[in-house]
């Protein structure tokens, strides 16, 4: 038998007063009923609205920035709780590793190639009147090493040859060719790359990985030994070539990597450089946003393929800007007279001022400035390449700070509507405050969406 438990207290709470006279309990009616509409025309709205979302389709981002300003970092970097999950995924990235590590040699071998052959053809005169004063200082470089190089070289050139037909094994194992830019007139579910088996895991045929890694324990010797040589260091800081500086940079781990149980760490992958051609689109679904659906769009940042973003920004909810602010002494890959960081303030000046734009959300990241710092430990001088930083100190902070400062004026100047910008400092390496920066990005751009459509 269950024991009573008495009175139920919303009861007395809700029962009429027990004294209500027939006017009192007329004005207490018309107040319920009064409430009861209200609630339910705010019911009614919440449903609607929801209905409206639905109805607008997916949150759309978009990633902008010149080529290599470190986009697929920034997906790698759990921008949408995306991890790398599996065994299998993980070893997976093991072929972009490769990749990296065999195009870091390549490049080192390509610079000493060309050294050994000026030294053997003697067509590069140091007395050429109508040379530039660095050609002949690189001539003159060139002929005080002539004599340095023996046959450990000559020997090493052919030892390492092999490698260059790993890299091309690796690349058209993961099919870099391939990508290509989609029609602008293709409906949004067709602006897809083709399919591989997700955005974070290239793979190859596992025979042809086992020969892969045959070949680099064959050459692991020889690649240290290249990497490690004083005369080669000397080339390379004579062509003022700094390889560590870039992503993909791994020839300090060919130790740890080059190994039949190599398993990529989260650094490894997030620090693997994958060049982004043309479109790649990544789908995901955000919890705080009930599940909806986002599309990211990593569009690519070369000179020639800018001119076809404009068909990408119907509709964009967020447009994430890369500026890597660590190139500011380095020029563009596309055109070698043209300063990076020249040419990512023009290309933010672009964006900014697009009228297509006007009232879509803008986040600022201010990239590599683990890169930077490097730079300005080892003595760089910001004002040797931007004249305007004059006599400030030359420090990370303070040309962050300046960096930062520019971009944000021509934020202020060349939109055409007034707006907040968010702008954050990240880096390449630091993945645990690169993530928690992509979360008050991801929060930011969820409220922005929610105030649209009236919800805040």
């Amino acid at each position: 038998m269950i024991p009573s438990l008495g009175p139920d207290p919303l009861a007395s709470l809700l029962a009429p007063p027990a004294n209500e006279n027939p006017q009192q309990k007329a004005a207490r009616e018309r107040a319920e009923a009064e409430a009861r509409k209200v609630s339910e025309a705010i019911d009614e709205q919440i449903r609607q609205e929801k209905i409206a979302m639905k109805k607008r389709g997916p949150v759309k981002v978009l990633l902008l920035g010149q080529s290599e300003s470190g986009m697929k970092v920034i997906y790698d970097k759990d921008f949408a709780t995306h991890e790398t999950s599996g065994m299998a995924e993980r070893l997976s990235w093991r072929t972009v590793v490769y990749l990296n590590l065999v195009r870091n040699i390549v490049e080192v071998l390509d610079i000493l190639v060309q050294a050994m052959e000026a030294k053997g053809n003697g067509r590069r005169s140091t007395s050429s009147a109508d040379a530039a004063d660095s050609d002949r200082e690189r001539r003159s470089q060139s002929s005080n090493n002539s004599n340095k190089f023996s046959d450990k070289y000559s020997l090493l050139k052919l030892r390492l040859a092999p490698l260059r037909s790993v890299l091309t094994d690796l690349e058209d194992a993961l099919d870099l060719a391939r990508w290509k830019f989609p029609s602008p007139s293709s409906p949004t579910s067709e602006r897809r790359m083709p399919e591989r088996d997700g955005p974070s895991s290239p793979k190859m045929p596992r025979e042809d990985h086992d020969e892969v890694t045959d070949i680099l324990l064959a050459c692991k010797d020889d690649m240290k030994n290249l990497w490690e040589d004083s005369l080669v260091q000397e080339l390379l800081s004579q062509r003022k070539v700094r390889i560590e500086d870039s992503s993909g940079f791994f020839l300090n781990d060919i130790d740890r990597i080059v190994s039949r149980d190599y398993e990529p760490s989260d650094d490894d992958v997030v620090r693997a450089r994958l060049r982004s051609v043309g479109v790649q689109e990544y789908k995901f679904t955000v919890a705080a946003d009930q599940g909806k659906e986002w599309i990211m769009y990593d569009l690519e940042g070369t000179r020639s393929m800018r001119a076809s973003w404009a068909p990408f920004f119907d509709d964009v909810n967020a447009i994430i800007f890369l500026a890597p602010i660590s190139c500011f002494d380095e020029q563009l890959r596309e055109d070698r007279n043209v300063n990076r960081l020249e040419d990512s303030l023009q290309l933010w000046r672009t964006v900014c001022s697009s009228r297509i734009l006007a009232k879509t959300q803008i986040i600022l990241f201010l990239n590599k400035c683990d890169i930077l710092r490097n730079k300005l430990q080892r003595g760089v001088q910001v004002k040797a390449h931007v004249p305007s930083f004059g006599d400030r100190k030359n420090d990370a902070a303070t040309a962050m700070k300046y960096f930062q400062h520019h971009f944000k004026e021509i934020f202020k100047a060349s939109s055409p509507e007034q707006r907040s910008l968010y702008a954050y400092f990240t880096s390449v390496v630091d993945t645990q405050a690169t993530s928690a920066t992509l979360t008050m990005v991801q929060d930011s751009v969820l409220r922005q969406n929610l105030h649209t459509a009236r919800l805040v």
